[in-house]
């Protein structure tokens, strides 16, 4: 039996016939394609007598070959015969591109599309959050529904994992901070200032919204991605179908644990960063560490601690719905996961950022500006 199809030419009577000779299978005909590819003379018959096996390619190939030369394909088998017919009977002459609307329909079209989609992305994310509520509610009202060891575990993998990495970015956001700071108020001759600079902004602004941004990038889409690759393996379905509320054990451990975390690990990033900015004060303004240190506690009032710290649960909260809300909504096929956890993590970091520039309008407002 031949391994690869080949073809041989005949004439006789005035025609050119072309003979096939072996399998022709996905796995035999590359070589055979590319030859009929570049088969220049006129054939008029297409004899399949020495062809041993075939399948849909090897039929597609000779229903192509024959409809170039204009050619009669004679002498195939039952099985042939079946195939080639079935690829006659799918066969299309439609552009493989569908033709495109103008540019004046289309992009309003586009743009009506996304805006409906928001609209039932807001929807279905508020109704996310009332069964989140419902399930808190009655975990207050039963505790023993409350999966102690889940929240625990997420509370290690969202707060204490993440130590090294906030932390190293924090050091280096507090060292930006106070290089380019001084930087400016050299200037005026205010490199003094540059203690106040760093300290307000990273305790009541950059502390948290960059920790928040970063957890979004690390846990929000860890969330999204497990969730989604169990409600792809129907896994999700199977807790349901033996009485155990997804809610109860997937969804709210992590969104207490985002809560929870958020505060303290915005704290942390304070720290850090005002660290960051103290060394990079003694090694460049001459500001000696500590001096750096102890003026923070003379010249940031205490209200901006509790500004950072009041908008860090209302972020945690944000960054888990968003990772739980898109990993639930995952179907289909495996694309669609990944699909879900870009858009967990792009909906967070934006929920993020327009709730802090509406908290620094609302503290300002108050007072606390």
């Amino acid at each position: 039996m031949r391994e690869w199809a080949e073809y041989t030419v005949k004439e006789g009577g005035g025609r050119e016939t072309i003979a096939l000779q072996g399998p022709l299978l996905v796995s035999s005909v590359a070589m055979l394609d590319r030859q009929l590819r570049d088969y220049a003379d006129s054939v008029q018959q297409i004899d399949l007598t020495d062809v041993e096996t075939i399948d849909t390619v090897g039929a597609w190939l000779v229903v192509r070959f024959a409809r170039e030369k204009d050619a009669q394909i004679i002498n195939a088998s039952e099985q042939a015969e079946r195939l080639i017919a079935a690829v006659k009977e799918c066969d299309s002459d439609e552009p493989i591109t569908a033709p495109r609307d103008k540019t004046l329909i289309r992009v309003p079209e586009t743009v009506g599309d996304k805006v409906v989609d928001m609209g039932h992305g807001a929807v279905g994310v508020i109704g996310f959050l009332g069964a989140v509520m419902i399930t808190i509610g009655n975990t207050i009202r039963h505790p023993s529904r409350l999966r102690l060891k889940a929240l625990v575990r997420q509370i290690e993998l969202v707060g204490v994992s993440s130590l090294g990495i906030i932390g190293l970015m924090s050091f280096l956001i507090g060292v930006v901070i106070a290089q380019q700071g001084a930087a400016q108020l050299r200037q005026f001759g205010a490199e003094i200032y540059t203690i106040n600079l760093t300290g307000r902004l990273t305790l009541r602004e950059l502390g948290v919204l960059m920790t928040a941004i970063m957890v979004a990038g690390r846990s929000g889409s860890a969330f999204a991605a497990q969730l989604g690759t169990m409600k792809l393996t129907e896994e999700v379905d199977a807790m349901r179908t033996i009485g155990v509320s997804p809610m109860e054990a997937l969804i709210l451990p992590r969104i207490l644990a985002a809560v929870f975390m958020m505060p303290l690990l915005g704290f942390y990033s304070s720290i850090i960063a005002i660290i960051g900015g103290a060394v990079i004060a003694d090694i460049t303004l001459d500001i000696p560490f500590l001096t750096f240190l102890s003026r923070i506690q003379d010249v940031v009032p205490i209200h901006d601690l509790w500004v950072g710290l009041a908008k860090a649960p209302v972020f945690g909260l944000i960054v888990a719905l968003a990772g739980c809300y898109q990993g639930l909504q995952v179907k289909g096929n495996a694309e669609e996961v990944g699909a879900r956890t870009t858009q967990a993590v792009v909906m967070a970091i934006f929920m993020v950022i327009v709730l802090d520039a509406f908290f620094a309008v609302f503290f300002s407002e108050v007072g606390w500006g």
